[in-house]
């Protein structure tokens, strides 16, 4: 089965945007556990524009699925911060100092000694890691070799091709790598530009994926569909027929 991590990034921004504790962060996160999310997925970055590092520990006081932190390990702050609340699992991402979003994977051949030694640290600490990944069998050939317990597809180009009709096209890289992941003993997780209807297509073609984290596009749907419902359709599409 196929988990649901929900990613609460939005919900902090609607927060931040005007002070104070206006949707009440934790409770959110509650609320997804309780309306069926297996996870809940922070990402904070340096300038904390939504998550805040202050979350992350308070978070991890009461998350009672799976505790998904995202983010640059090259920030060592970032470092500190996982090492100190320890979650289940730990996602390494490349991004850069005041980067939009996560916009690619790492390059695992260039950063191969790098990965190897970050990854022992968190993996010493007890936690499960996962490593950003572009769907290319030659960097998850390289991503085994790192020590990872897992990939996570970075699918924004699978959800841009897909939005314009080319599923097949936007599938195939895809289903490349996660044979190659799967042959090499990695776990499969994927996220980034998923939603309720690019979803179902996507387990379809790849149905071991472990799980998915979705934000944006969740939160976006839950303004018109509300939560606990959206997380039911999100879940259903996650079902494989």
């Amino acid at each position: 089965m196929t988990r649901l991590s929900v990613n609460i990034n939005k919900i902090a921004t609607l927060r931040n945007s005007r002070g104070g504790n206006n949707p009440d962060l934790l409770k959110v996160a509650m609320d997804c556990e309780r309306f069926g999310a297996e996870g809940i997925t922070v990402h904070p970055r340096p300038d904390e524009r939504h998550i805040r590092y202050q979350d992350v520990y308070d978070l991890s006081k009461i998350v009672t699925t799976e505790f998904n932190i995202e983010g640059n390990p090259k920030e060592q702050k970032f470092v500190d911060l996982v090492l100190a609340t320890k979650p289940h699992q730990v996602t390494l991402v490349p991004d850069v100092l005041n980067q939009l979003t996560s916009d690619h994977g790492w390059d695992t051949i260039k950063e191969q000694d790098y990965l190897k030694k970050i990854i022992t640290v968190f993996k010493n600490a007890g936690m499960r890691v996962s490593i950003f990944v572009d769907p290319s069998v030659e960097m998850i050939q390289a991503a085994a070799t790192t020590g990872t317990d897992r990939i996570e597809l970075y699918t924004e180009s699978y959800a841009k091709l897909f939005a314009q009709g080319k599923k097949e096209e936007a599938i195939a890289p895809y289903i490349s790598a996660a044979a190659a992941a799967t042959k090499l003993g990695l776990g499969i997780n994927a996220g980034h530009d998923l939603d309720r209807f690019n979803l179902q297509f996507l387990m379809e073609n790849i149905p071991n994926i472990n799980e998915v984290s979705i934000g944006h596009a969740l939160v976006s749907d839950a303004l018109y569909l509300g939560l606990e419902n959206t997380i039911q359709l999100y879940k259903r599409a996650l079902e494989v027929k």
